[in-house]
């Protein structure tokens, strides 16, 4: 139990100290994309379809695994009732 809470609070501790770096990323993207959208470029554009195609993966996989669960599931049941 030891091991675990000081794997634990060493993950923590590590977490908060690469975070920093990340936030000034987030606004030099914000920035880069705010100014090529007043130029009339298209990196903006394409930013936010990045972050978009990066926001529904997740979900389209998670609903993929949860449908072929749930059909294998209703398959087992109707095999199950069948004998």
């Amino acid at each position: 139990m030891r091991r675990f809470l000081f794997r634990l609070l060493l993950s923590v501790m590590l977490l908060f100290t690469v975070s920093n770096g990340t936030f000034a990323q987030c606004a030099l993207c914000k920035s880069t994309a705010e100014s090529s959208l007043k130029e009339g470029s298209t990196q903006a554009k394409g930013l936010n379809t990045g972050i978009l195609y990066l926001l529904v993966m997740p979900y389209l996989l998670v609903g993929g695994i949860g449908y072929w669960w749930y059909t294998q599931r209703k398959k087992q049941s109707e095999a199950g009732s069948e004998v």
